[in-house]
Order: C-alpha cells, then sequence, then structure tokens
C-alpha cells in the first residue's frame, strides 16, 4: 500500500480529509472535514483533528502526537474570515497539545500540554515549551524559546536546538514507517485502509 488511514476519516457537508503519500493515522485518531495532510505526516492515538467550520493544513513531515486536539474558528459576526489552522512542514506537536485557528510556521516544536490559541502567528524556528501558553494574536519570533503562561520569549536558541527540528522530525518519518511495518507484518492491518475515494 502506498499510505495508510484510519478507518475513521470523515466527510463533512461535502468536505473529506485529502491525505499525502506514506501518511500514518493511528485507527484511534479522527480526521474530519477539511482536513490537508502532507507527505510522511504521522497523527498518534487520540488526535482530533477536526476542520468542520474552517480548514486545516498540515505540512509534510509533521508529526501530531498522542491526545493532540486541532480545531479552528468559524467566520461570524464577532469575527467575519474566522481562523483557519495552518501548520508548515517538519513541524513536532507534543503529546496533548492544543492548537486552535492558528499558523505555524516550519520546523517549530510544540511541547507537551502547550496551547496555542486564535490568530498567533508562530515564525520557523521556534521552540514552545511544555504547558506554555500562545494567547490570541500572538506573534512569535523565529530562532527562540518560549514559555510561561502566557507565552513569552525566554532566550535564543542554540545551534544544537535549531538543528534538533530536523532531526525530531525525520526521527518520527521513521518511526510511522516503522508502525506501518508492524501493521503489516502481525495482520493487523485490517484496521487500516487506503485512501479511496469511496473510502471517505
Amino acid at each position: 500500500m502506498e499510505h495508510y488511514t484510519a478507518t475513521c476519516l470523515r466527510r463533512f457537508k461535502g468536505h473529506s480529509p485529502e491525505v499525502g503519500k506514506r501518511v500514518f493515522i493511528d485507527p484511534s485518531a479522527v480526521v474530519l472535514g477539511q482536513v490537508v495532510l502532507g507527505d510522511d505526516v504521522s497523527i498518534w492515538p487520540q488526535v482530533a483533528i477536526r476542520g468542520d467550520v474552517h480548514h486545516i493544513r498540515i505540512g509534510a513531515e509533521t508529526n501530531v502526537q498522542d491526545g493532540a486536539v486541532l480545531h479552528v474558528t468559524h467566520a461570524g459576526p464577532y469575527n467575519p474570515d474566522g481562523w483557519p489552522l495552518i501548520i508548515g512542514h517538519q513541524v513536532t506537536i507534543g503529546h496533548s497539545a492544543t492548537l486552535h485557528g492558528c499558523h505555524i510556521g516550519d520546523r517549530v516544536l510544540v511541547g507537551m500540554c502547550a496551547t496555542i490559541m486564535d490568530g498567533a502567528d508562530i515564525a520557523p524556528e521556534v521552540v514552545i515549551a511544555a504547558g506554555a501558553l500562545v494567547t490570541p494574536g500572538k506573534r512569535l519570533h523565529s530562532g527562540r524559546l518560549y514559555a510561561g503562561r502566557p507565552a513569552r520569549e525566554m532566550r535564543t536558541l542554540s545551534e544544537t536546538e535549531m538543528a534538533y527540528f530536523v532531526y525530531s522530525a525525520e526521527n518520527y518519518v521513521q518511526l510511522k514507517n516503522q508502525h506501518i511495518a508492524e501493521l503489516e507484518t502481525s495482520g493487523r492491518d485490517h484496521a487500516l485502509t487506503q485512501v479511496t475515494d469511496d473510502g471517505l
């Protein structure tokens, strides 16, 4: 099979998720509505990605770890355009993080249990510490570490930390490939189904 996706991919109001090549989606995750997943994305257990009232785009080699929640804001009287959720390439989203109607640049690390709110704009190559709260509309600048509730700039990233973005992304690409291989060899690949127009 070229790529896999969970049977719980769900259509909503005529919109079905679009899935790139070699994508891994754990069967316990939910991916719903206007969602586009780039090549080599991995979606881990109990993740919710809900593109029901706006669109979500996730770039290649991004990993969304266990229990993360990704959602959007609808267009309405308080926000005429709404807020989509745009996530770049090679982003690592830690366990139980919440991303809501924000923009995440390439090669960003979102720590465990961090929250990023509507209209926040995260430049490429940023570390958001575990438990941080990025408030609505806040912009985070490239090459910095942010921590706290609300999040504030702590310091400039080291060369080692900057190199970790690509390492983390590539490590998760290898890991999801191992999970796909394990499912194939163990005979449990019935829990996964190849994406087809008929399958959504």
